[in-house]
């Protein structure tokens, strides 16, 4: 699955629910040379997009933002957002802290400009220096900040944490091998094994 692709269902979850961080940035006052925006998520913020991103807490979460015109009504987004969030080790379930840096390079087109079904490209889209992922479109002509931050920051969050040095450990281990479920199929690879020798 491309980051595109994961882009996408996290637009279709955020419309089911209201965004956990909102800096709504309406495009139309984006000047013509581009503005710069950086972005600090306090700490409310930060609990409420921890739960969004299903972690136990957010220590830090940070967006940095250029935005510059594309086309003629939209936007190309990059930057980079970067946390240092805790969660808990899938292994030994111990706390642990990672940290999140992920790129951001979004273009964002109103409807009417985004590519036609039929994969051809608008004029806007036949730019050059295009980002690899397809527009996504912008809706009313105002872009979520806050919200293509959390989308990125739970793009880069490990589903399954482990601490380094986490080992799965048998959990009987003084158990007799002989009563290990599959030990009558060892007995019968050897037995095989020692016929065909």
């Amino acid at each position: 699955m491309t980051s595109s692709d994961k882009s996408r269902r996290l637009h279709r979850a955020a419309d089911a629910a209201p965004p956990a961080w909102r800096v709504p940035l309406l495009v139309a006052q984006v000047p013509e040379t581009g503005q710069e925006f950086v972005l600090t998520a306090d700490e409310a913020t930060r609990k409420a997009v921890a739960q969004v991103a299903g972690v136990d807490h957010i220590d830090s979460l940070e967006a940095a933002f250029s935005v510059v015109r594309h086309g003629r009504d939209g936007v190309r987004v990059t930057g980079t957002v970067s946390a240092r969030v805790g969660q808990t080790c899938v292994v030994t379930l111990e706390p642990l802290a990672n940290t999140v840096h992920e790129a951001v390079d979004l273009v964002f087109l109103p409807p009417d400009e985004l590519p036609t079904a039929q994969g051809e490209p608008t004029a806007a889209a036949e730019e050059e220096d295009q980002p690899d992922d397809p527009p996504e479109p912008l809706q009313n002509g105002v872009l979520d900040l806050g919200a293509l931050a959390v989308e990125f920051l739970a793009l880069g969050i490990d589903p399954y944490p482990r601490k380094p040095d986490a080992r799965f450990q048998d959990p009987s281990p003084g158990r007799d091998p002989s009563e290990h479920p599959f030990a009558a199929l060892a007995v019968l690879k050897d037995r095989k094994n020692g016929r065909e020798n």
